[in-house]
C-alpha cells in the first residue's frame, strides 16, 4: 500500500487530524502537537491521548510523523535559544512515546555564522541527549534548503551528525523542494541515486514530497503544489524511477485552500508514483 499523506491540522485537538486525513483517503499523516509558533508545548489532556490512540487503533493511518515547531534552533551558539530549543524536543519526544507516535521530523537550524562544525556539534548534542535512552521514537534530521548558515543543507552534512549521533532511534526525512533549493537537481534520477548512496536507504524514513516555486539552487525555502513548480511532474516521474524510493512514506506539505484541491494534488502524485 502507498503511505501517502497530509500535513493536516489539529484543530480542536490532536485525534480530530485523523479525521479528516481519513475523508481525504491518506494512509499516513503528519502532525504538529502544539501551536508551532510558540515555545511551550500544550499539555495534551489524557481524554485526549485516549482518543488520539484509540483513532489511530481504528483508521490504521499509520505511521504518524510529528513535526517540531518553527522556533527551536538545535544549532543555535545562544545558550538561552540553543537550552530550550533541546528541552522542547526532549518534551515532544516524550509526548510521542505516550501516544505511540515513532516519528518527529526536526529542522536542524542555523549556526548563525559562528562555523558549520560548531553548529553541527550542537545538533549532534542535542539529539544525542534527547535519544540517550531508547523509547521507540525515531529522531528524523531533515534536510534543510541552502539557506546561509544553515545546518543540514547537503548530504555530507546529514551524514555526518547522523554518523556522530550513534543512535539507532535517528533516520532521515528528505524534503524535495529543499534538496532543489540546495541545488540537488530532483528531476534527475542520479539525484535519487546520490541520496542513496550517500544516506542509505534503511535510513530514510520519510519523503516531504513539495514542488519548488524557485529555481535549483535558489536558496529559498518556498514550497509549491505538485506540478506547479520548477521541479514538475515529468521531474518527479524522474526522480521516482528510481524504484526504491516508491516503499517509503510521503507527506505533502503543499499549498492550499480546499479540500478539492487535495484531492486532485493527491490523485496526481498517485498517478506519479503507482
Amino acid at each position: 500500500m502507498l503511505k501517502l499523506g497530509y500535513h493536516v491540522s489539529i484543530s480542536g485537538g490532536i485525534s480530530n487530524a485523523f479525521d479528516y486525513s481519513k475523508e481525504i483517503n491518506c494512509t499516513t499523516m503528519q502532525i504538529f502537537i502544539g501551536s508551532p509558533r510558540i515555545w511551550s508545548v500544550q499539555k495534551i489532556s489524557t481524554e485526549e491521548k485516549n482518543k488520539f490512540l484509540i483513532k489511530s487503533k481504528n483508521t490504521k493511518i499509520e505511521p504518524v510523523f510529528v513535526h517540531m515547531p518553527y522556533l527551536p534552533n538545535l544549532a543555535s551558539p545562544k545558550e538561552d535559544v540553543y537550552k530550550k530549543s533541546v528541552e522542547t524536543l526532549s518534551i515532544i519526544v516524550k509526548e510521542c512515546a505516550a501516544l505511540k507516535i515513532e516519528y518527529v521530523v526536526v529542522h536542524l537550524g542555523s549556526g548563525l555564522g559562528e562555523g558549520k562544525e560548531k553548529a553541527i556539534d550542537r545538533v549532534v548534542n542535542a539529539v544525542s541527549s534527547v535519544k540517550s535512552e531508547k523509547n521507540g521514537v525515531f529522531v528524523l534530521l531533515e534536510n534543510q534548503a541552502g539557506q546561509k548558515n544553515s545546518v543540514g543543507s547537503t548530504l555530507e552534512d546529514l551524514k555526518e551528525i547522523y554518523d556522530k549521533i550513534h543512535s539507532s532511534e535517528v533516520g532521515f526525512c528528505i524534503d524535495t523542494c529543499h534538496l532543489f533549493a540546495a541545488g540537488y537537481d530532483v528531476r534527475k534520477t542520479e539525484t535519487a541515486k546520490l541520496i542513496d548512496d550517500k544516506l542509505g536507504f534503511e535510513n530514510i524514513k520519510l519523503i516531504h514530497l513539495n514542488d519548488a516555486k524557485y529555481e535549483l539552487g535558489s536558496g529559498r525555502d518556498r514550497h509549491e503544489c505538485i506540478g506547479l513548480g520548477n521541479i514538475g511532474i515529468d521531474g518527479f516521474k524522474s526522480f521516482f524511477s528510481y524504484k526504491k524510493f516508491l516503499g517509503l512514506n510521503f507527506i505533502l506539505e503543499t499549498p492550499h485552500s480546499s479540500k478539492e484541491q487535495e484531492l486532485n494534488e493527491l490523485k496526481t502524485v498517485r498517478e506519479i508514483l503507482l
